[in-house]
């Protein structure tokens, strides 16, 4: 198998893969199939315009399916985000059948994005594929997760034990899982969720960040009222805590996977949940001792 890429930094180009960009687009060789994980990430901070959320989730993704529509390419791949359809889920597992109503420029661009892909006349033997990962982590993993693990590295008990709540990740190894079926089968063109087959608590995962640190393991009961307080000043004045942060960590946000295990013909994903942060929060721990 060849990889081809495309506005791949150079000094990120591990696959030593020949690298193309947009303006020459139109000059890349012929590929059996086109994955499209370009796109802007969603703002922690609201410092980002809303149009340009815009410009890079919808104008560029048009282009490039556009390009897949004229090439020889059989299959199209767009990494969407579960943030196309809610931003937050009342007490609901999401699947695909749910009605998308995304409230934030991010989600709405994506959202704008699958639409336009959606509503292309496929040519024959051609197929899409809409992907909407919960939050995906791994080696180099920049989110919240890594503030998480961050801030517990150095000791401080954590202190949002007083939310109880279920979330659903996606682990680096099942996603590329996942991937491979979807090149080597042939699936149904459509929109799949794409998650881990468990969910976890933050506690959960302060737990395993505390075990995998070799920290005591020590969860603060702080009542929400202070700790909602201190997010509001963090909107304010720079705190590693804000609004937005919190509700990423606090919030339930249960996602189904039964579909695409369904058309992939799996029964079950290669690595548990557990599992997969486990390994995750090795890497980091790995990458900051050699920081030390």
């Amino acid at each position: 198998m060849s990889i081809v890429g495309v506005d791949l930094p150079s000094n990120a180009n591990k696959l030593n893969c020949k690298i193309y960009n947009w303006d020459n687009i139109s000059k890349l060789p012929n590929v059996d199939s086109i994955i499209h994980l370009a796109g802007m990430a969603h703002d922690t901070e609201g410092a980002v315009d809303a149009s340009k959320y815009f410009r890079v989730n919808v104008d560029l993704t048009k282009q490039i399916f556009d390009h897949f529509l004229k090439s020889s390419a059989q299959k199209f791949i767009y990494f969407s985000s579960v943030k196309a359809v809610a931003d937050t889920l009342n007490h609901t597992v999401l699947t695909e059948e749910i009605a998308p109503t995304p409230k934030t420029p991010y989600g709405k661009s994506k959202l704008e994005a699958e639409k336009y892909i959606m509503s292309k006349l496929l040519p024959e033997g051609k197929r899409v594929y809409i992907l909407r990962p919960a939050m995906i982590h791994g080696p180099g993993n920049k989110g919240n997760l890594n503030l998480l693990f961050s801030i517990l590295r150095t000791g401080i008990p954590y202190p949002l034990g007083a939310y109880q709540n279920l979330r659903s990740f996606t682990s680096m190894q099942n996603l590329l899982f996942l991937l491979e079926k979807l090149l080597e089968l042939d699936v149904e063109t459509g929109t799949y969720n794409v998650c881990d087959d468990e969910s976890l608590s933050t506690s959960d995962i302060a737990h395993v960040i505390n075990h995998s640190l070799g920290n005591s393991d020590r969860v603060w009961n702080i009542p929400k009222a202070l700790i909602n307080m201190i997010a509001r000043i963090g909107d304010v004045i720079f705190l590693p805590l804000n609004s937005e942060r919190l509700k990423k960590m606090t919030e339930s946000y249960v996602v189904s996977n039964k579909k695409i295990k369904e058309a992939t013909r799996v029964k079950a994903l290669p690595i548990s949940a557990h599992a997969g942060l486990v390994a995750t929060l090795e890497s980091f721990r790995i990458k900051n001792k050699d920081n030390d």
